[in-house]
């Protein structure tokens, strides 16, 4: 059995102060793949870099304080790649690969487009550009699992008010059905919704810091893991933590029957 989560930690020193590894390392994990660490290489003590005996492979933003992704794996990878090959999208720190035999285990933090216009325009621009990456992925041959946040609820089952957010970041029209392409042409596989295919609340991974969502549970589902078919179908038990709070994402847990 492969146990891989996914958690946004909304900055990496506030999740430790809050607990995430020490839940961490409980879980028992093959590997956890993390976004928005909010950090450099000269912020990550021991302590972040390989707790509990895990590995940390990372990818830092060069803008202080900012994105970055991360994945902490029990055994060696054999590769490790940071960023997809994209300048603008690179030096942001969104993407970084550990490959395992004919395993890939990819962690993605997606830019968000809610602060301004211009950031939407840059997420529209990281959509067009990242496609054709996960084409390649999906051609490869290797099996794959990219896990992260990727700001992007894809239907309407996937957020609690999607009638008033219709014109809202994370849910436009246009994301949505980028979303569905990676689904529907190039064939990559939804792990979760494959297990859990009429699930809405029990789904949700983020809750706005605004007013009463998270104690409403007003919230979406923007993190996932998006798989190639043949992992997607070892896909067997999935998990939204909620239990305690290490940020406003919750972390996301699929075991698959693959080794």
């Amino acid at each position: 059995m492969l146990k891989i989560i996914s958690a946004n930690l909304n900055g990496v020193r506030s999740a430790a102060k809050k607990g995430f590894f020490e839940w961490m390392a409980k879980q028992d994990a093959d590997m956890v793949c993390v976004q928005e660490l909010k950090a450099q290489a000269a912020d990550m003590t021991p302590d972040l870099l390989t707790p509990g005996g895990y590995f940390g492979h990372f990818h830092y933003a060069e803008k202080k304080g900012y994105s970055g992704t991360g994945i902490y794996s029990k055994r060696l990878p054999d590769r490790v790649v940071s960023g997809f090959g994209n300048p603008e999208f690179d030096a942001e720190g969104r993407y970084v690969q550990c490959d395992f035999g004919n395993l890939s285990v990819i962690s993605v933090y997606c830019p968000s487009g809610s602060s301004s216009e211009e950031r939407q325009i840059a997420k529209f621009r990281f959509m067009e550009v990242f496609l054709p990456h996960l084409t390649e992925l999906r051609a490869s041959g290797r099996e794959v699992v990219i896990c992260g946040d990727w700001n992007i609820a894809h239907k309407e089952i996937d957020l609690k008010n999607w009638k008033g957010n219709k014109k809202n970041s994370g849910f436009l029209p246009e994301e949505r059905a980028w979303m569905t392409t990676i689904f529907d042409e190039v064939g990559l596989v939804d792990a979760y919704r494959r297990l859990h295919p009429d699930t809405s609340d029990e789904a949700y991974t983020w809750w706005s810091n605004r007013g009463q969502a998270w104690a409403n549970n007003v919230g979406w589902r923007i993190d996932y893991h998006v798989t190639t078919p043949g992992v997607g179908a070892a896909a067997k038990k999935a998990a939204v933590y909620k239990e305690a709070r290490f940020s406003d994402h919750a972390p996301l847990t699929i075991e698959y029957d693959f080794t």
